[in-house]
């Protein structure tokens, strides 16, 4: 089972996105939040594999309180989850570490998607998110290419082929079998990755795959 938090402040989203996930039996909401200081003290208590955080909360937004998990509980993976798609949101939602990224307007199938993603070790973004991401990324290629390929000259060869397979979106079991290493070694692999590049969260990392041009 996979153990979720879920917070919004209001009472009918959580309702309608409480049944959205009671259709996978594999998803178990284990508790719920009215607001962002109670998010971060739920996940503190019981450890949730994910936490699904609406961005606009009283008392501590979802990206204070996404930051605050991160910190407190880091075993659990952060989506937020929000009608705002402006690109000052996704920017500061990736900065402070969350791995997902959904609006509420979406399918219902890519939020069941996205929290089974993130539950992995992957990241998600809905797409009409990844959408703008890249359409943020497409100017300045070329110079955020060469910076890029720069960072990636501290991995060694088998961290670089690791990083690849980050960037094409592939989970920590999914390498483990495409490569023939057990899970924990990726595991150990992600982690010196993030050290390496100086970034927080698999999405940053899968960016600069892309950027230097490991994945195509």
């Amino acid at each position: 089972m996979i153990r979720i938090l879920l917070a919004d402040d209001e009472a009918m989203m959580r309702a309608g996105v409480r049944a959205i996930l009671s259709s996978d039996p594999e998803l178990d909401v284990v508790a719920e939040a009215g607001d962002g200081r109670q998010a971060v003290d739920l996940a503190i208590s019981h450890h949730p594999d994910v936490a699904l955080l609406d961005i606009r909360m009283p008392r501590l937004d979802g990206l204070a309180a996404a930051a605050e998990i991160r910190r407190a509980a880091p075993g659990t993976a952060v989506v937020m989850l929000t009608t705002f798609g402006e690109d000052d949101y996704i920017a500061k939602a990736l900065d402070v570490g969350a791995a997902g990224f959904l609006l509420k307007s979406g399918d219902p199938r890519e939020l069941i998607a996205g929290i089974h993603a993130v539950a992995e070790g992957a990241a998600y973004l809905a797409p009409r998110v990844a959408q703008r991401v890249i359409a943020q990324l497409s100017g300045g290629r070329m110079a955020r290419g060469a910076q890029a390929r720069d960072r990636i000259e501290a991995l060694t060869e088998r961290e670089r082929e690791v990083l690849a397979l980050v960037g094409a979106g592939l989970s920590n079991a999914e390498i483990a079998s495409r490569l023939h290493i057990v899970e924990g070694t990726v595991k150990a692999y992600v982690s010196a990755i993030l050290t390496r590049l100086d970034v927080r969260n698999r999405v940053q990392a899968a960016i600069i795959a892309h950027e230097a041009g490991l994945v195509a």
